[in-house]
């Protein structure tokens, strides 16, 4: 007996070893990893200017997708972000198989079915392969908070049912299970892979999503938390040696503050910081199988109401404060943080505000992926292709929802190149 308890004893602390972070004992060579506060590959540090382009793996033409990982490269992107999911209701199915639609997922009933054919996983095999020929890394996430691409609310609508609020996908347990069923085929498909440079739990998880938030996920239920500690252990458990993130959005929770704004004669709880969003960020990246935290900047649409012609509400040094809380809880933690996503409408507010926005990132150790990346000179169908929602291709150009920067943009292009070249001379 004491022998088997003791076995026990040990095969405990080796899950418990196992369960707490990646593991750099035997890191396999080519892995990005996380030590200090910075991200590296092989020993050698690792500083990026990033980019994301959901739409890559939407290419029909493999020639398009050559295309826009070589001018990746040249504009010095180290890390792509894009997504590792794509499903649709078996109503779409048809008309996706003649527009030529990528598709991982057909829902038509409580349990989906998996493409992994030419027109489905197969594309997202090409990108992921790819990205290595040109030195390129993938962080690849698993859902969307939104409908957009058969997000988490397709596991919503299909298992649980109408009616329901967003957050029941955290809590669900067939959800939950048949989420982590997809999670399974995507870690197990790419887990030897050098070329995933992390996996993301899901693009900008919130209490609400495209369906209102339930009362289960309130401020100080701390269940997006849980819901990110639970699925980080999962993938762990499948994928020893990438690392891994959430995707979020970066929100805060002060307890005991109340941070707000003056609107209209009437003081606004910040949405950003008083917990509603369901994100505790300082919490979250002190999780064992969080390696980094992420987090979004796009204040003038948080902010729409302050954002106006005589307002004293300044984009520019709402997002400087932002930037900096975020460097110092990531400092806290001893983690590295990513600027993944952020976005400004006009080409003069791009050129104006995003150098010192850069700046800021890069005196505080940051990775920067600014929302989108934008390629010009596409084939694919004469360069002139509705792929789904508004999202297209026009004359060449990728789809662009007024974010996308083009290389033809030079004083916005400009400023990622420069900042490129700077994080390259503190790499490896």
């Amino acid at each position: 007996m004491k022998l088997f308890l003791a076995f026990c004893t040990l095969l405990s602390g080796i899950a418990s070893t196992a369960a707490a972070g990646q593991s750099t004992v035997s890191l396999p060579k080519g892995f990005a990893t996380q030590k200090n506060g910075k991200f590296e590959v092989d020993g050698k540090p690792l500083a990026f200017v990033g980019a994301n382009s959901y739409w890559l793996p939407l290419l029909t033409s493999q020639d398009d997708v050559r295309a826009t990982f070589k001018e990746m490269q040249s504009a010095g992107v180290k890390v792509l972000r894009t997504w590792g999911f794509n499903a649709i209701n078996g109503s779409e199915l048809a008309g996706a198989k003649e527009s030529g639609l990528t598709y991982y997922q057909v829902w038509n009933s409580d349990t989906w079915e998996l493409n992994d054919g030419p027109q489905g996983l197969e594309r997202l095999d090409f990108v992921v392969k790819t990205a290595g020929d040109f030195g390129i890394k993938i962080i690849l996430a698993f859902t969307n908070n939104w409908v957009g691409y058969g997000g988490s609310e397709l596991y919503i609508n299909w298992i649980a049912g109408t009616g329901n609020t967003h957050d029941v996908f955290y809590t669900n347990p067939k959800i939950v299970a048949s989420f982590q069923r997809y999670v399974t085929t995507i870690v197990n498909r790419y887990k030897s892979s050098p070329n995933i440079f992390a996996w993301e739990m899901m693009n900008e998880a919130r209490c609400l999503g495209d369906l209102s938030a339930g009362p289960n996920c309130i401020p100080g239920t701390e269940l997006l938390t849980k819901w990110y500690k639970q699925q980080s252990d999962f993938v762990r458990s499948l994928d020893p040696f990438h690392m891994i993130t959430t995707g979020g959005e970066g929100h805060f929770f002060k307890k005991n503050q109340n941070i707000g704004f003056w609107f209209d004669g009437q003081f606004v709880s910040d949405y950003n910081f008083n917990g509603q969003a369901g994100e505790d960020f300082d919490e979250e990246l002190f999780l064992d199988n969080i390696d980094f935290g992420t987090y979004h900047l796009y204040p003038q649409t948080w902010y729409p109401q302050l954002d106006i012609a005589g307002s004293n509400f300044s984009v520019k040094d709402w997002g400087l404060m932002w930037i900096q809380m975020h460097a110092d809880s990531a400092k806290k933690a001893n983690k590295p943080v990513i600027l993944e996503e952020f976005g400004l409408n006009g080409i003069q507010n791009k050129s104006d505000i995003y150098p010192a926005w850069v700046d800021l990132a890069l005196k505080t150790q940051h990775a920067i992926m600014p929302w989108q990346f934008g390629m010009l000179g596409l084939k694919e169908d004469n360069g002139n292709r509705l792929i789904k929602y508004a999202d297209a291709l026009i004359n060449g150009a990728s789809p662009n929802d007024g974010l996308a920067i083009y290389h033809n943009q030079t004083s916005v292009w400009d400023i990622f190149t420069n900042a490129a070249k700077i994080q390259a001379s503190r790499s490896g």
